[in-house]
């Protein structure tokens, strides 16, 4: 069994739930537990804190991912037999191949650029590991978590708990808020309905203008709760709806059926990888023209949304 260190230089909740299918790859191919070093804004800890499949996570923060030798200095030690390197970075290279790890493995160098993600990642993985893969990742949860959240938060059956993305990385992935609004009353009628802003600190004025209509009383706010927190919830829930962002790729991984719109984002990066995702792409663009720079959240279709959200609700009585 070698010991085994995986490298995630991308910044993103998203990328890392892309990657846990690999990473489980891995473990199970080199039949042991897998060392992740990630950046904190992937969330790695709290993500992977459940999974049978890890190790360790080292978390770097903003200014030690940039660093060299501080690096060396965490993952030296710990004598690593492999690394496999999700990215086209000779520095990382470097700091592999100085911290003493005996085989790295790592993207052909200044060769990403245009790639997409996700089926660049399963590529690298399934030639070294001679196997193809499943890219469905899978996040765990601890089960008596899980239950405490149903208990807390009076999640069960009868209602329609859905996490509901309403932030994203930038107001051009976000759809207007007044959609969110309109849809979840259109969506209470039909259902008795809970719905969990997937929201953080940065979100607040977004939950504030929910909250203060009538759906409000119908809504629990994840603005102000760690993320470790809201993983059994999620677990707990039923459905995500909602923008593509880290939240939505988080309840993918816990299973739950989830419709994601992307407006500025390739859905062919981020979310074909996943057979619990649908997508919605604005109105006249398709999976495979929509991208970075789409700009198309005014062309996403209410009638379209509340409609792809009916069919998943009703697929799943």
């Amino acid at each position: 069994m070698s010991k085994v260190l995986v490298i995630i230089k991308s910044m993103g909740i998203g990328d890392l739930c892309i990657l846990i299918s690999n990473i489980h790859a891995i473990s199970k191919k080199n039949q042991n537990k897998i060392t992740v070093l990630a950046q904190q804004n992937t969330r790695a800890s709290s993500i992977l804190k459940d999974d049978p499949h890890i190790e360790e996570v080292i978390e770097l923060n903003e200014n030690e991912i940039k660093g060299f030798f501080n690096i060396i200095k965490k993952i030296k030690d710990k004598k690593f037999d492999q690394s496999y390197i999700y990215s086209d970075s000779l520095r990382l290279y470097l700091i592999s191949k100085l911290s003493g790890v005996k085989e790295t493995f790592h993207y052909k160098f200044f060769s990403k650029k245009g790639e997409n993600f996700f089926k660049a990642a399963k590529r690298f993985t399934e030639k070294i590991l001679k196997t193809e893969i499943d890219p469905q990742s899978k996040i765990y949860c601890n089960n008596n978590d899980v239950e405490k959240a149903k208990k807390k938060f009076g999640i069960n059956k009868g209602i329609k708990n859905i996490i509901c993305g309403i932030s994203a990385s930038g107001p051009t992935k976000r759809w207007d808020i007044k959609n969110y609004i309109k849809l979840f009353e259109n969506l209470n009628k039909k259902f008795q309905c809970k719905f969990f802003l997937a929201g953080g600190l940065n979100d607040q004025e977004l939950v504030k203008k929910i909250m203060n209509t009538e759906i409000g009383k119908n809504c629990i706010s994840f603005s102000e709760m760690k993320l470790y927190e809201t993983i059994p919830i999620i677990a707990a829930s039923q459905y995500y709806i909602g923008n593509d962002t880290g939240w939505g790729h988080i309840a993918s991984g816990l299973g739950l059926k989830s419709l994601f719109l992307f407006m500025d984002s390739p859905p062919l990066a981020y979310g074909i990888y996943s057979k619990n995702i649908n997508i919605i792409c604005p109105d006249g663009l398709t999976i495979e023209n929509t991208g970075h720079n789409t700009r198309g959240k005014d062309q996403i279709s209410f009638d379209n949304v509340l409609k792809k959200s009916l069919e998943m609700i009703n697929s799943n009585l």
